[in-house]
């Protein structure tokens, strides 16, 4: 953590080693988690901000993945995202991250969130950082919807629903395509077919100038219109459809 320097990767700045008092002292965000933000009642954050939400994200992972060794951070979720005054989304909470040595990781140990894990994490076979990738859809689809993901259902009913059923959260019927694309992207049974956190970074930044601009963004409504492709709401959360990878 030491060596990681990014603006999407939450600042170390020193430990304490000494028992009982064992902890270690980053930056202060003090806007909290994603997860405390998005899942709020009446959360009223535009689409504009929700996708560079998402892109911070993707790029905070790319430096971990793109580290040498790669980083894997294994319990990636909108709870350990952090956002700063300025709503910049840092990574953080490595609690259960591994240094990729080889092809795939492997552990005994399967803590972390069941609504947020990959299926083959869930059914503890070998993973690599792609397993990462899986989660990042997992918060795409709560910014896109803002709903929390697999409501209603425990831990273990979300485990044989992900690990052993193939099921994954419902898409809203009129999300927009390329949104949907990235989500089922990151929700591909087969891990090495799940995109790089840098091919998610272009596909995002990309659809930022599909995204409507709100009255403060866009004093020149002409700007807009000379585009060959016209801005339009990318996140419709009304109608959901079920679907499997």
């Amino acid at each position: 953590m030491r060596r990681l320097r990014h603006p999407n990767v939450v600042l170390f700045m020193g430990a304490v080693t000494r028992p009982p008092h064992l902890s270690i002292i980053t930056e202060f965000l003090p806007r909290g988690s994603l997860y405390r933000i998005i899942h709020r009642p009446h959360c009223q954050i535009d689409e504009k901000r929700r996708i560079k939400m998402a892109l911070d994200v993707a790029r905070g992972m790319n430096c971990l993945h793109t580290s040498n060794p790669t980083i894997v951070h294994r319990d990636l979720k909108s709870p350990n995202l952090l956002v700063d005054k300025n709503w910049n989304v840092k990574v953080c909470d490595f609690g259960l991250s591994r240094l990729k040595h080889n092809t795939f990781l492997s552990s005994k140990s399967t803590a972390g969130t069941p609504e947020w894990m990959a299926p083959e994490v869930l059914r503890n076979e070998p993973s690599n950082e792609k397993c990462d990738v899986y989660s990042f859809g997992i918060i795409l689809w709560e910014l896109a919807t803002l709903r929390l993901p697999w409501s209603g259902m425990n831990p273990m009913q979300v485990v044989g629903a992900v690990g052993f059923q193939n099921r994954r959260p419902d898409i809203p019927k009129e999300l927009d395509p390329k949104v949907a694309s990235i989500i089922w992207e990151c929700w591909q049974t087969e891990p090495n077919l799940r995109p790089s956190f840098a091919q998610l970074s272009v596909a995002l930044k990309s659809l930022q100038r599909l995204v409507v601009p709100s009255q403060l963004d866009q004093p020149n409504p002409s700007i807009s219109q000379e585009r060959s492709e016209q801005p339009h709401s990318v996140f419709s959360p009304e109608i959901s459809v079920n679907r499997t990878p």
